[in-house]
């Protein structure tokens, strides 16, 4: 393995700690890439921290990237080594040529390049839904690499009606002529979810979500091609994940479920944590799918798990 590559501009280094952005605003991560075993240039965002513990790795949502994690990785960040991967399609990761590798295995094989580029052992996974189901086929392929584990509204079993909302809105694309008219777009098809946002917080999850596209007008910053997997059968037997959930048993795990999630139900939760003893599972009160982790629930949950990390 490559044991310094964070400082090896031949394994990936693309700017410096504190880089000023296209607006001259210092930003506390380097922007860096790795590379698939396919070909593709997939990029991470990286905020330094202390080098004798584990990394952080903040793992996103199916249709999210690494903006989504800015305001935990800036509230981690100099105690934390934070690594942010963009997964193939989003954000400023390359698109993928074949929509059909755009499943949580391949998404776990380019994982294990990124590691193995960053000479990565041991790692603290924070995962929100699908960075979650990678987490724990990681830890079911090899448990060894997991020092401690946050799974964000997801579990080894999906409520089919949760799964059957995403499928309305994955991949169908729209492009919006101003930030005001993307975020109440974002409000119509996720209100339900966030029933105590207001203007100010779609406009911050449109930006986040979103940019600015070629034609001048506002689109989403993920392929399309990923719904085309997602897309699977009506009737298709599901894959059993609860090997791979309890493959995390003798470290630390938090489960943080959103009270209104219609992905990660309240009794799967309740399974979840009679077959993983130790598990913290805390539950944020009026929010779905899935917690931002600026919750204060959230964030003392992270806390707890990171402070006992050996």
């Amino acid at each position: 393995m490559v044991t310094d590559s964070a400082r090896n501009p031949a394994a990936g280094e693309t700017s410096s700690r504190a880089a000023p952005d296209r607006a001259g605003v210092d930003r506390p991560w380097a922007d860096r890439t790795w590379q698939s075993a396919d070909g593709l240039s997939l990029h991470f965002r990286d905020y330094p921290g202390r080098d004798d513990r584990p990394p952080v790795i903040a793992l996103h949502g199916l249709t999210r990237n690494a903006r989504d994690a800015a305001p935990l990785a800036a509230r981690l960040a100099g105690d934390w080594r934070v690594i942010v991967p963009e997964m193939r399609g989003r954000g400023q990761s390359d698109y993928a040529s074949d929509s059909a590798t755009y499943n949580p295995v391949q998404y776990v094989a380019d994982l294990k390049a990124l590691l193995e580029q960053e000479g990565i052992a041991r790692f603290v996974a924070i995962g929100t839904s699908l960075g979650g189901l990678m987490t724990m086929m990681l830890a079911h392929e090899r448990p060894e690499m997991i020092a401690g584990a946050v799974l964000v509204d997801i579990g080894p079993e999906v409520d089919p009606e949760g799964l059957a909302h995403i499928r309305e809105y994955v991949g169908h694309g729209g492009s919006f002529p101003t930030w005001t008219h993307a975020a109440r777009a974002l409000a119509d098809v996720h209100g339900a979810a966030h029933p105590q946002f207001a203007l100010d917080d779609w406009l911050a999850m449109a930006k986040r979500v979103m940019v600015l596209g070629a034609g001048g007008r506002i689109v989403f910053d993920y392929d399309m091609g990923i719904a085309e997997p997602f897309a699977a059968p009506e009737g298709a037997v599901p894959v059993d994940l609860w090997p791979a959930f309890e493959a995390l048993a003798g470290r630390p795990v938090a489960l943080i479920r959103g009270a209104l999630s219609t992905i990660l139900s309240a009794d799967t939760a309740a399974t979840m944590a009679a077959r993983l003893p130790g598990l913290d599972l805390v539950t944020v009160p009026g929010i779905g799918h899935a917690p931002l982790l600026t919750e204060p629930e959230a964030a003392a949950a992270i806390d707890r798990l990171l402070a006992s990390v050996a």
